[in-house]
C-alpha cells in the first residue's frame, strides 16, 4: 500500500482463512479504518481479486515463489 513493501510468510498447505489475512494486511501497513481491495498478478499477468478463502488458497498454492499482492483503496 503506498509502495511499500512487506515480506512476511504463509504456510501453503495451510493457508489459514481470508478474513486472518485481510486483518493482518490491515495491521501491517496501519490502515484499519480504510475499505481496500487485495489483488495478486496471476503467472499471466492479470490481477485477480482476493477477497475470500478460495481465491486466498488459489493464491496463495499459485504463488512462485513469492505472492505479489496489490492493494487499492476502495
Amino acid at each position: 500500500y503506498g509502495a511499500e513493501f512487506r515480506r512476511f510468510s504463509v504456510d501453503r498447505l495451510k493457508p489459514g482463512k481470508f478474513d486472518e489475512f485481510y486483518k493482518l494486511i490491515m495491521t501491517i501497513h496501519r490502515i484499519a479504518n480504510m475499505e481496500v481491495m487485495i489483488g495478486y498478478a496471476d503467472v499471466h499477468g492479470d490481477l485477480l481479486p482476493i477477497n475470500n478463502d478460495e481465491n486466498f488458497s488459489k493464491a496463495v498454492s499459485t504463488a512462485h515463489p513469492l505472492l505479489r499482492i496489490f492493494i487499492q483503496r476502495q
